[in-house]
């Protein structure tokens, strides 16, 4: 089944990797994971950082010569989903990549070790989902075909309805399922510290988001297609 974050080019023989349930991370681990978080993110919320360690089951650490590089969160399950029934779903969370290990394709092998850390049934299909609060980390999945949201469309029915229940799996404090922002609780999760070309096009479907009360935006895609009538 296809993979977003697969990337059979890169080589990760220099780092050392370490996949651990997110609830058993001790506060050493949890130290580590701050100073990631810090440095990829001015007002970086300590709150927003252990809620998501009790919110997806693993985080991926990767290290060289012992020295904590990167990490990614997340988890996949089998959800109840509406009109569907139970189906396989990938929670994508959290990552952070120390700056001088960016652009190594870290980031996505990170998010791969964690998310397959639990095994799934077989199935034709599963829903990949994310938050993301800056148009640079949808990017990659904007370009798969069916990803919502997408520019200038307005979800149909069903997918609201899925939208709302993959919101209530990430613990979101509220959700607008017209525009599939992730409502914060009022204060921000971060800034972040290193700028991105955004073209105007990928801003269009973050203009609803309110980034200083903490506001995200839950993507969505189905790998490798849809069910029928989606």
């Amino acid at each position: 089944m296809s993979n977003v974050w697969s990337d059979t080019r890169r080589s990760f023989s220099d780092f050392d990797f370490e996949v651990v349930e997110a609830r058993r991370v001790s506060d050493a681990q949890r130290d580590e994971l701050l100073q990631l978080f810090e440095a990829n993110y001015r007002e970086a919320s300590p709150t927003f950082l252990d809620k998501s360690l009790h919110t997806l089951r693993h985080v991926a650490i990767a290290r060289l010569q012992g020295d904590p590089v990167g990490f990614g969160m997340a988890e996949s399950r089998v959800i109840e989903l509406p009109r569907l029934g139970d189906q396989p779903v990938t929670l994508a969370g959290l990552c952070c990549i120390a700056p001088d290990f960016r652009r190594r394709g870290l980031f996505g092998e990170l998010e791969r070790l964690a998310s397959e850390a639990t095994p799934m049934p077989e199935s034709n299909r599963r829903l990949l989902c994310g938050r993301m609060a800056h148009p640079a980390a949808f990017r990659q999945m904007a370009r798969l075909p069916g990803a919502l949201p997408a520019p200038g469309i307005r979800p149909t029915q069903w997918q609201q309805e899925v939208g709302s229940a993959i919101a209530q799996v990430y613990g979101v404090h509220d959700f607008e399922p017209a525009t599939f922002v992730c409502i914060g609780a009022g204060r921000p999760i971060g800034y972040p510290r290193i700028e991105f070309d955004v073209e105007p096009h990928e801003w269009q479907v973050f203009e609803p988001v309110d980034r200083s009360r903490g506001d995200a935006l839950l993507a969505m895609v189905w790998l490798p297609t849809g069910p029928p009538g989606w």
